[in-house]
This record gives structure tokens, C-alpha cells and sequence, in this order.
């Protein structure tokens, strides 16, 4: 009995240490966290992420996707359907007229192996030719007003802090910044870093005191009075205040000793319609600082540029900058398609319209090009090429193919055809370098040119100042130059927000009561296409 007792005795005091050393733990540990000792880890408590936190989505004007590709007519309301002189029309109507062509069952009307190829590739995207328009919001009176200190604190910084030439009494001129003026003060623009890793066309407006880049008043030499908006009745000019700064790299500012230093004994060509025309002012503006040089040489006649007889204007424009031996020069192709009169002798002929030919031009003087912008767009409607009598041809014959006929299609195809002759040429001119330029976007609102269309928004950044989107608005013009070695210039979306800086209603060779919202009031937008192209090359 006395041997069971000191067992029970043993088991009593094993429990009691137990207890003991339990009770020491959990009084440690309470002291440590008293109000979390016994809680699951924090690894195992469901979070729920706050409104702050929360993954936020980049917006940006004019950022569509394929779907969105579908409207022929950009920037207007969805419920429009007339037809203008800008528009790219590609309706159930035209179809209609397309299918009332009479179809020859002869081997004119089969389509070749070479087009067929072709057209497969365009309808494979989705016909484009500019995102759909935005109207200017009216109601958001607090981003109104809150853009409108921006920009007059850019307006006040500048003219406490611009250099003012002393030999002019111009109180424009007073506002400009000379290349020789321009010091470390502040601005944002750097020497550039890799620009063949840099999407120019990703980024925002902001105000730069040193802006605009040239005198529109001063720039009469080269800059026409229809597109010189301080020769007009418009009162406000802060668009011409805003510079474009990308947003993962820097783009180098444009200087243009610089310019005639890379460029020179080079020629500069732009190709296209009325747009490419103004980016071929804009330059020669900025090129000059918009000053008058008598000691710069008209060389349009070595490129075919003479005025024939009883015709207004040559087919474009030559200029030599002697210092330097630098030709820039603009050729008129609103189609960037070879046209040819189909009767030499009838002044009234109809004019063949060769999709798959480039320009003439292109074919006798690319081998005196150095740097080529092309562009086309806004002419591919039935109103022009019905007042022009251009009949579509292919392989030389006049186009029988259905599909192909279709405005969007047969835009589509040429811009192939020509990107992808002009990329063929390339090995045979290894210092060329060739450039595509997207649409230049139209902002029409309440109806078209025709139809009392109008812009008449003055503020700018209004409708935007952001452009956030990795590809090209313009979805036909990035998928031309893909696998080419024709680069893109795209300047679609970034034009898109800025519809203060057109022309609008105060033209002073428009007809009463119509604005011009397709052509840019210069100094403005174009100057911004000639920097990234000059970053480009």
C-alpha cells in the first residue's frame, strides 16, 4: 500500500508541472501581445483592399480596339450618314452602287493572283481610318476651369521669364524663345535615350513657356494665310503654348541648326494630301524661326515642280537651305496612288487611279530622297473621286473586283501596295529612311462641313491631355507598316485631343457658316508631328 501511494503521489505532482509550466507560457506570452495571442496569423485573415488601393484603369482619348474600328466616318455622331469632302465612306449604299457596275465574265473581270493576295491581307483588319470623335464636354465646369489656370499660368510664367528680342517691336515676336536663348531653366526636354525603344505617340500636353516655336504672324514666306491663324479673327492663342511630352522617354528638342546639321546634303520629302502640305510648312517655319531668308533657293524645277500651262500651282514645293546643302520639299498626292489621265487629248478624260502603283513621283526621285513622310486619308470619299473622274484600276486595267471597290478597302490596299514598294526599295538605298504618317484626326460636331459641323471649343486639354493607349489609333496605318521597313509615324491619337487648335470658324477663305475642323491653325499641332519626326531620325 505504501508502494501505490507514492505512485498516485508522483502522477499528482507530474499533472501539477504540467500545469505549472502551461500557466508560466501562457502568462509570457499574454504579456507579449495581450489582444492578439491566441488570433490566427495575419497571414491567414482575409484582407479586402480599399477603394484607394484598387487597381486603377488608364484612360486616354481616341483609345479603341479593333471593335471600336468600325464607323467610316471619325469623329461625329454615329447617327450621321451624309457624305463630305473628308470623309471615308464604306456604307451599304455604296455597295450599292458598286454592284450596279456592270461585271465583265472576261478575264478583265477575274481577280489576279497578285491583288487577290493582297486584298486578303486588308480584309483581314478591320476597315479604319480614324477613332470616333468625343464631343466637348460642356458640362464638367470644374476641369474647364481647372485647365484654364493651367494654361494662364504657363501664359504668366512665360512672359516674366522670356528673353525678348530687342530688334523687333512685334509683341508676338516678344513671347519667342530663340534656339540661343534656350537654357537650363526648368524644362523637361532631355537629350534623348533610345528612340528606337521610345512610343513617341504615348504621353501628354503640357505648357511650355517657350512656345510656339515660330512667329505664325512672321512666317509669310513660307506659311499660307489660310492656315496662319494670327493673320485671322481668332483672339485666343494658348494652343500654341503647349509642347508633347512622352511618357517613358525624353524627345530632343528641336533645334534647327541642328536639324540642317543632320540633315545636310539630305533631302527631306513629305508626300501626301493638304495635311502633309501643312507639316511641309510647319517645317520650313520652323526651320527658319519663321523669318524671312532670301538666301533660301527654289529648287522645285529638279524635281518636276513647274507650273504648266493654264494650271494654278506646280505639284509642290522645293527649298534649299544653302549653308548646309539641306533640300525640303513637298510633292501634292492626296491618294498616294499613281493617277494618269486616261485620254490625253480630252480634257475631260477620266483619270486611271492605279491602287497598286505608287506615285510617279516616287518612282523618277526617290533616289534623291533621303528622309520620305507619307501620308494620304482624307480624299478616299465618292465626292472627290467622282469631281475628280478617277476611275479605281489594277494591274493596269480598270477595276472590275466587288469588294475591292469598296472606299475602305481600296484606301486600305493602297496604302499596302505603296508602303510595301517603298519598303522593297529600301536595300537599294541604304541612307533612306521612310516614314508612314497616320490620319491627322477630324473634330466635327453637331454635323459635318456641309451640314453646319463645328468646333468650336478654344480651351485647351478640355476633352483630354493624356494618351495612354501602347498602338496606333489609326489601325489601318499600323498594320501597313508592319514587317516593312517603313516606320510609323503616328500622331493620331495625340491630335485627337486637341481640338481647340483647328482652324474652325475663323477661316477667311471658307464660305459663310462653315468651319474648318480638318486643317490646324499654325503655329499648333503639326509643329509637335516635325518634332517626333525629327527625334525619329
Amino acid at each position: 500500500m505504501k508502494r501505490g501511494a507514492l505512485k498516485r503521489s508522483a502522477r499528482d505532482i507530474s499533472v501539477v508541472l504540467v500545469v505549472l509550466v502551461c500557466a508560466t507560457v501562457g502568462i509570457w506570452t499574454w504579456d507579449s501581445a495581450p489582444t492578439t495571442a491566441f488570433l490566427p496569423p495575419e497571414t491567414q485573415i482575409l484582407k479586402l483592399d480599399t477603394e484607394e488601393k484598387a487597381e486603377k484603369i488608364p484612360t486616354a482619348q481616341n483609345t479603341e480596339n479593333k471593335d471600336n474600328y468600325s464607323s467610316p466616318t471619325p469623329f461625329v455622331n454615329k447617327e450621321q450618314s451624309k457624305e463630305d469632302q473628308t470623309d471615308n465612306k464604306d456604307t451599304e449604299q455604296e455597295e450599292k452602287q458598286v454592284e450596279e457596275v456592270s461585271v465583265s465574265e472576261t478575264n478583265q473581270g477575274k481577280t489576279t493572283p497578285i491583288e487577290e493576295k493582297n486584298l486578303q491581307r486588308v480584309e483581314h483588319e478591320v476597315i479604319v481610318s480614324e477613332p470616333k470623335h468625343q464631343e466637348t464636354p460642356t458640362s464638367e465646369e470644374n476641369k474647364s476651369k481647372q485647365v484654364k489656370q493651367e494654361v494662364a499660368a504657363g501664359e504668366a510664367e512665360a512672359k516674366t521669364t522670356t528673353q525678348i528680342e530687342k530688334t523687333t517691336s512685334d509683341p508676338e515676336i516678344k513671347t519667342l524663345a530663340t534656339d540661343e536663348s534656350k537654357k537650363d531653366d526648368g524644362s523637361t526636354s532631355t537629350a534623348p535615350i533610345d528612340n528606337q525603344a521610345c512610343n513617341y505617340a504615348k504621353g501628354k500636353w503640357v505648357v511650355d513657356k517657350h512656345r510656339p516655336l515660330y512667329s505664325g504672324r512672321r512666317c509669310k514666306q513660307w506659311l499660307a494665310s489660310m492656315w496662319a491663324c494670327r493673320l485671322m479673327q481668332r483672339k485666343d492663342f494658348a494652343f500654341e503654348r503647349l509642347r508633347w511630352q512622352p511618357k517613358d522617354c525624353s524627345m530632343e528638342d528641336f533645334a534647327a541648326s541642328k536639324f540642317l546639321r543632320r540633315m545636310q546634303n539630305k533631302t527631306l520629302a513629305f508626300v501626301g494630301d493638304s495635311l502633309g502640305r501643312q507639316q511641309f510648312q510647319s517645317m520650313m517655319c520652323m526651320i527658319t524661326g519663321g523669318r524671312e531668308r532670301p538666301d533660301v533657293l527654289d529648287v522645285g524645277p529638279e524635281f518636276g515642280f513647274i507650273t504648266p500651262k493654264g494650271g494654278a500651282r506646280p505639284g509642290g514645293w522645293a527649298y534649299r537651305f544653302p549653308e548646309t546643302n539641306t533640300t525640303v520639299l513637298y510633292h501634292w498626292s492626296s491618294t498616294l496612288c499613281d493617277i494618269e489621265p486616261i485620254n490625253l487629248s480630252d480634257p475631260l478624260t477620266e483619270h486611271a487611279m492605279h491602287l497598286d502603283r505608287p506615285p510617279a513621283f516616287l518612282r523618277n526621285y526617290l533616289h534623291k530622297i533621303n528622309v520620305l513622310v507619307m501620308n494620304t486619308g482624307h480624299h478616299w470619299n465618292r465626292g472627290k473621286l467622282n469631281g475628280n473622274r478617277w476611275v479605281m484600276h489594277v494591274n493596269g486595267v480598270r477595276n472590275t473586283n466587288r469588294k475591292l471597290a469598296a472606299l475602305g478597302n481600296a484606301k486600305n490596299f493602297t496604302i499596302h501596295s505603296t508602303v510595301n514598294w517603298v519598303s522593297s526599295q529600301l536595300p537599294n538605298h541604304p541612307g533612306l529612311k521612310a516614314f508612314y504618317r497616320s490620319l491627322s484626326p477630324r473634330h466635327f460636331v453637331g454635323g459635318e462641313w456641309n451640314t453646319g459641323g463645328s468646333c468650336n471649343n478654344t480651351t485647351p486639354m478640355s476633352i483630354g491631355k493624356e494618351v495612354l493607349q501602347e498602338e496606333s489609333s489609326d489601325y489601318s496605318a499600323g498594320h501597313a507598316v508592319k514587317g516593312t521597313g517603313v516606320k510609323l509615324l503616328d500622331v493620331t491619337a495625340l491630335s485627337g485631343v486637341r481640338d481647340e487648335g483647328h482652324i474652325s470658324r475663323f477661316s477667311i477663305s471658307a464660305s459663310r457658316g462653315v468651319q474648318d475642323c480638318l486643317h490646324w491653325c499654325l503655329p499648333g499641332v503639326p509643329d509637335t508631328w516635325n518634332e517626333i519626326l525629327f527625334a525619329m531620325i
